[in-house]
């Protein structure tokens, strides 16, 4: 029996994908960097050893994944081709694992982790599944109906899949380092439906994928009244987002989600459609209303007299989603942003729309741009953004007790990079009892 091996384990595809596996039986082991993530801790509380990067790590026997971040020239890639071990990146794995299931790729350019994470918990309640979701959770089960999965399009990698189904939740333009265009972006999600084997669930609301050419049926949701299945009555409450949903113009049933904004309705939307496509009834689908969420995104506590809030948005229509949802569900309190851009390309190319996108907060902080581990620096510097946003303040860590002043307040901390820091280093601020 083979152990295999994930190089860079701690990211949050591979960390889920080592749960999965482990889940379902495997010898599972992987290596990174000596810095702790958030993923770490479930990957601990499963017994998968984790070792610091080194070439002694390989030795035969093993079964190699790795990481998409990590070139060919790493010590221990380069140690595994060295002794002909079995050798797959993450989306190639990925792709020929999910083969034996019943699976439900979810993929766009926004809201995939959010809706992955809704149909895992909607379908769990009802059978043994197996999920992957790009937070870091993954769970795998011998017995499984379905495996739902998160599926990136960065650098084409979906491609790599085959599914049963895919819910396309949005195409937009995002990844500036590899696609050229909002065409090349379409290209992409067109070779992605090519492989799709038996439905697609799409977002009608989204023009460009009302383009998508498709081989099998396309059930469309949205909140246009040309959709398949429509959302209307929108409200909020206490406890939530209330909508009736409407199926093919005939009312249908009544649902609530514990989220606010209209992005985590349309989210609901295409959880309904591929459930009510694969037979389940209303009741079943209504434990989205006990979905507690997933990790990173709106995950919030309450502090004193402010909410704080962390977040995954580091692409401008998810940051107004996000400052959207902070109004919606505190209509009566200011919302400070506090946003860390992630790489230099990304910050670049949607300079202006980050701009714009941070205008709709009572007050903005900006961090120091976060870069990848393909791009370290750039000659563009957070100044350049903050001159385009009036009386937005550059946020150091020696100066973070500032945000204490924004008393009865919202404080969204948003991010991909390693805007946790900040959160961390404010909570740090206060005093053992104010926690």
């Amino acid at each position: 029996m083979t152990t295999y091996h994930f190089i860079g384990i701690k990211g949050t595809g591979m960390s889920a994908l080592a749960q999965i596996l482990r889940d379902s039986g495997e010898q599972v082991q992987g290596s990174d960097v000596e810095k702790r993530f958030f993923t770490q801790e479930a990957l601990e509380n499963k017994n998968i050893p984790i070792y610091s990067f080194a070439k002694e790590n390989i030795t035969e026997g093993l079964t190699i994944i790795a990481g998409n971040a990590y070139p060919d020239e790493h010590v221990e890639i380069q140690e595994a081709k060295r002794l002909g071990l079995p050798f797959y990146r993450y989306h190639e794995f990925l792709g020929e694992w999910l083969k034996q299931y019943k699976s439900i790729a979810v993929t766009g350019a926004h809201g995939k982790t959010s809706t992955t994470g809704l149909l895992a918990h909607v379908l769990e309640s009802v059978f043994p599944i197996s999920y992957l979701i790009g937070d870091g959770t993954g769970k795998g089960h011998v017995d499984s109906n379905y495996f739902v999965f998160e599926a990136c399009e960065y650098r084409r990698h979906f491609l790599a899949y085959e599914p049963d189904y895919a819910i396309m939740t949005n195409i937009d333009f995002d990844h500036p380092d590899y696609f050229s265009s909002i065409n090349d972006v379409f290209d992409a999600f067109q070779s992605m439906a090519d492989n799709v084997k038996k439905g697609i669930i799409a977002c009608g609301d989204d023009e460009k994928l009302q383009q998508i050419q498709t081989k099998v049926p396309v059930v469309y949701y949205g909140f246009l009244p040309t959709n398949d299945f429509q959302a209307q009555n929108v409200r909020e409450t206490d406890h939530g987002t209330e909508f009736d949903v409407f199926v093919r113009n005939t009312f249908y049933d009544t649902f609530t989600i514990p989220m606010y904004g209209n992005h985590h309705v349309l989210n609901a939307l295409a959880v309904i459609a591929i459930c009510h496509y694969e037979g389940l009834s209303a009741e079943d689908m209504k434990n989205i209303s006990t979905f507690k969420g997933v990790k990173r995104r709106f995950t919030e506590k309450k502090v004193n007299d402010q909410i704080i809030i962390d977040d995954y948005a580091h692409h401008p229509r998810e940051i107004n989603a996000t400052i959207e949802s902070a109004r919606k569900k505190y209509p009566e309190k200011k919302v400070v942003a506090i946003f860390q851009p992630h790489t230099f390309t990304r910050t670049k190319t949607f300079l202006q729309e980050f701009a714009d996108s941070l205008k709709g907060a009572d007050a903005v902080y900006l961090c120091d741009i976060f870069g990848s581990a393909r791009e370290e620096s750039g000659q563009l510097t957070i100044y350049d953004l903050q001159k385009l946003i009036q009386d937005s303040q550059v946020l150091q860590l020696e100066n973070i007790a500032e945000l204490s002043k924004y008393h009865d307040s919202v404080l969204v901390f948003m991010g991909a990079g390693d805007i946790q820091k900040f959160q961390k280093a404010y909570e740090g601020t206060l005093s053992p009892n104010q926690l």
